[in-house]
């Protein structure tokens, strides 16, 4: 029976927040239920997880193989992404990270009063996936996620080449039940080589160890490559 070798995972959760003034932020309706079912899935397989999470409202798993590292915005998950993706073989980029970010914040609430038409000017946040390879240097594997709307299969490719994924999970959040603040996912995973598997409609906690059953596949092929 071949045994997984033990791995360290890094793995970012849910959302960002982007402040405008002290108390209205830009996010999304990332849950971080994926995030946090892959942290489960991986410490349950035997495997070491950091979890960059964004702030979200579940309960983070009970397991001495995780530790949560909690951030807020785009700038700290980047922050604490760079500063630990020496330290793992596996890095999974679950989290739905805010795009863009006020130019300016506001230092006392916007008081709706004396506010008219209000114009957000935005400028894009840092791109941890892309930064992954370069400037970061990780070469161990990278996953990456696609939240898509349509051209489901085109756009999560053309996003794992740019970015130098490994895998790219991709899954449809148009589509009811799955996707954002959901319990359960389906996903299609493609392959750097040209390789798809689709994992059907489940409880993304079933996904998560389908997920973790790839990766687990994919790094003992790479051993098995380096030591012959």
């Amino acid at each position: 029976m071949d045994i997984p070798e033990p791995l360290r995972f890094l793995i970012t959760a849910g959302p960002t927040r982007e402040p405008i003034d002290p108390v209205r932020f830009i996010s999304n309706r990332s849950s971080g239920k994926m995030g946090y079912a892959l942290a489960s899935a991986a410490a349950a397989a035997g495997h070491s997880v950091v979890l960059v999470s964004g702030p979200v409202a579940i309960p983070v798993p009970v397991d001495p193989n995780i530790r949560l590292v909690g951030v807020e915005t785009t700038r700290e998950m980047y922050a604490a992404v760079e500063a630990r993706l020496g330290e793992v073989d596996v890095a999974i980029m679950a989290a739905a990270v805010a795009d863009w970010r006020p130019v300016s914040v506001r230092p006392h609430k916007v008081k709706k009063s004396q506010q008219g038409d209000w114009v957000l000017h935005l400028r894009k946040t840092e791109d941890i996936l892309g930064s992954a390879r370069e400037p970061m240097g990780f070469h161990g594997l990278l996953v990456g996620f696609a939240a898509e709307t349509e051209n489901l299969e085109a756009y999560a490719r053309d996003k794992m080449q740019r970015k130098r994924c490994d895998l790219m999970v991709a899954n449809d959040v148009s589509q009811p039940g799955i996707g954002f603040d959901a319990d359960e996912n389906e996903v299609m995973v493609l392959q750097a080589d040209g390789g798809i598997e689709r994992l059907p409609r489940a409880a993304k906690t079933v996904v998560a160890r389908e997920l973790v059953r790839i990766i687990e596949g994919l790094s003992r092929q790479r051993r098995r490559t380096q030591a012959s």
